[in-house]
């Protein structure tokens, strides 16, 4: 890979690598920063740096708690150097100690351990599903109760894998007769300035649909359709939700550009998509 590097690019990736070293020293357990400064070791061909980097992340995540990330960082430590003795007996620790924790704390899906791995909230507590900003739009602005608001707002349960497509909020406000769908849309795209998109009437990506998880396409009722130059176009029926949006984002490199489209139009589509 260094061989391939232009002198611009190697000193580009040499002065990353210096500031990355100095963030790194000063906060050991951003693991974010870390893996900047891996990928930065790799590319310049440093592979004992690379090794020594994997072992702080892991590290990192030990002291943070996030044992389901820890134990996968050891693994790929592991695949390349299986003759790592410290490796090995850590690996069977973190093991054992998740084992021992598996009654009392549900299972982590690949999606959930991903995402801790990139940094990314998964913790019901702290996830931003857009409810404080659905709040001031709905209640705040009169048009809805706080009673009706509290009455079928319903955060979603991030530990179970969806089966299928969960309801937005505003569907649930339309299925009870509370306020119509369009009015809703309308709302939220003069608030947002977020373009309204007829989704039923476009040709959308299937393929492209599929090559992002179906849980996280449930959960937030959100269908990436198309691909434009080096943008990924994706429709929602909740535009606040900010969770939804660093999910989406952690499955592709590219830039997201979003829509409002029809809850029932994006569920029917997400349904074809992932049956």
């Amino acid at each position: 890979m260094a061989d391939t590097l232009t002198q611009d690019e190697q000193a580009q990736i040499q002065q990353t690598i210096e500031m990355f070293e100095v963030i790194t020293q000063s906060q050991p357990l951003d693991y974010q920063s870390l893996e900047i400064l891996r990928e930065a070791y790799s590319q310049v061909g440093r592979q004992d740096d690379v090794l020594a980097t994997s072992k702080r992340i892991a590290e990192a995540y030990v002291h943070l708690g996030q044992v389901s990330s820890a134990i996968l960082e050891y693994e790929t430590l592991l695949q390349q150097s299986p003759d790592d003795a410290e490796v090995q007996a850590t690996l069977t620790n973190l093991v054992d100690q998740s084992g021992s924790l598996g009654g009392s704390q549900p299972e982590e899906s690949g999606h959930t351990a991903m995402l801790r791995r990139k940094g990314i909230t998964v913790s019901p507590e702290s996830v931003d599903d857009g409810r404080k900003s659905m709040f001031k739009v709905f209640v705040e602005s009169k048009i809805i109760t706080k009673d009706d608001f509290e009455a079928y707002w319903k955060t979603p349960d991030l530990t179970q894998e969806p089966e299928d497509v969960i309801e937005p909020f505003i569907q649930r406000l339309a299925d009870k007769a509370i306020l119509p769908v369009d009015r809703s849309l309308k709302l939220l795209s003069d608030k947002t300035r977020m373009a309204y998109l007829p989704i039923e009437r476009y040709d959308t990506d299937i393929d492209l649909a599929r090559s992002f998880p179906a849980e996280v396409c449930r959960r937030w009722c959100v269908l990436p359709f198309d691909r434009m130059s080096k943008s990924v176009l994706v429709v929602t029926a909740n535009p606040f939700s900010q969770q939804a949006a660093r999910e989406v984002a952690a499955y592709t490199g590219n830039r997201l550009v979003w829509f409002l489209a029809h809850p029932v139009e994006i569920t029917k589509h997400l349904r074809k998509a992932f049956r």
